[in-house]
């Protein structure tokens, strides 16, 4: 077990805790991590490029002309590829760039983003955070106690107070103990844990 301190939002130690190794203590397998940030991209992702085939684009009911005696080349619809503002041969249709992976290697690898933020240093475990307004100017005079400039908040139903406080901040993101993920994680400096999420990602992680 790792003992870290529990602060307050005045960033005064109000107590102590105990990580759980299995969670916040593992070595920090790189390619896991990619594979896992490159797993939740792709799903992101939008399948948006799209041409029309000959079916689909409008017009062609009629032939042209007639089969012969003309001179020109035999034509049977406007919709050819051949012509312009005809339909596209094997042009790209939306596709699902989404791929999966096992269960245990998302969430070993979600174990291994928090290890690392607490290796480094990074991990703030609060008591509470708590906000009875919506104020941005109260978030940020708190970050500023807690002396974070870029961070990710998992808190226990990540309340809406919180959430729009927070939300046209730069550089930080407030998310329920459900939402936590590898991407984000990685993608802030710091992990703020407010306590009562501990033990709801210990079930998640280690059940």
């Amino acid at each position: 077990m790792s003992t870290v301190n529990i602060v307050n939002t005045r960033n005064e130690r109000v107590g102590e805790i105990e990580l759980n190794e299995r969670i916040f203590n593992l070595e920090v397998k790189e390619y896991l991590l990619h594979d896992v940030v490159r797993m939740q991209l792709a799903g992101r992702r939008a399948g948006t490029a799209c041409t029309k085939t000959r079916v689909e684009v409008s017009g062609g009911g009629a032939k042209p002309w007639r089969q012969k005696g003309t001179g020109r080349a035999r034509a049977g619809s406007r919709r050819s590829p051949l012509w312009r503002g005809g339909g596209v041969i094997f042009g790209p249709k939306p596709r699902d760039y989404s791929f999966k992976l096992n269960k245990k290697v998302k969430k070993q690898a979600l174990a291994m983003a928090m290890s690392s933020r607490f290796q480094e240093g990074n991990l703030v475990i609060l008591d509470d955070f708590t906000m009875e307004a919506i104020k941005t100017k109260d978030f940020v005079s708190v970050m500023k106690v807690l002396n974070i400039e870029n961070g990710l908040i998992i808190a226990e139903g990540a309340t809406d107070n919180l959430n729009k406080s927070a939300r046209n901040v730069n550089g930080f993101k407030v998310l329920p103990a459900e939402g936590l993920n590898v991407y984000d994680i990685l993608l802030h400096k710091k992990l703020v844990l407010v306590q009562p999420v501990i033990e709801n990602l210990e079930k998640r992680l280690i059940a």
